[in-house]
């Protein structure tokens, strides 16, 4: 089964660590992630800042954006992963040494498989867009 890790940093921590602790943590963290796609796929990126993020929500039929994350938190999104595991108690022991720990927790989820949901909407579309016509 495929999850995802969510990783999550501060970034007032991050900004207090001196540039060679800053390479020493990534290069700890990308090796980790080099030694995961032994074991099958991996993907994912880190994000940019939550300075430059914007939180797009519907309220009352408007459209409003928002400078930022919404989070009552000073840990934010700093990145995600995505790998193959047999189940969540495996993708906990995967997790569970990767060096990203350090700056802050991971999120783990599995993926819903939406093949069949999107055929049936496809299905749907069609038939619609048939009668349309």
């Amino acid at each position: 089964m495929k999850y995802i890790a969510f990783g999550y940093y501060n970034e007032n921590t991050w900004d207090a660590m001196s540039e060679s602790e800053q390479q020493r943590f990534m290069d700890e963290c990308l090796a980790y992630d080099d030694e995961l796609r032994t074991r099958g796929p991996v993907g994912g990126d880190a994000l940019q800042t939550v300075k430059k993020a914007k939180t797009v929500r519907l309220r009352n039929g408007q459209v409003t954006v928002t400078d930022g994350p919404f989070a009552e938190t000073k840990e934010q999104v700093g990145g995600f992963f995505s790998f193959e595991a047999r189940d969540i108690d495996e993708a906990v022991r995967i997790v569970s040494k990767h060096p990203g720990l350090k700056a802050g927790p991971f999120e783990i989820r599995g993926v819903d498989d939406m093949t069949e949901l999107v055929r049936e909407s496809e299905r749907r579309r069609s038939t619609t867009n048939r009668k349309g016509k």
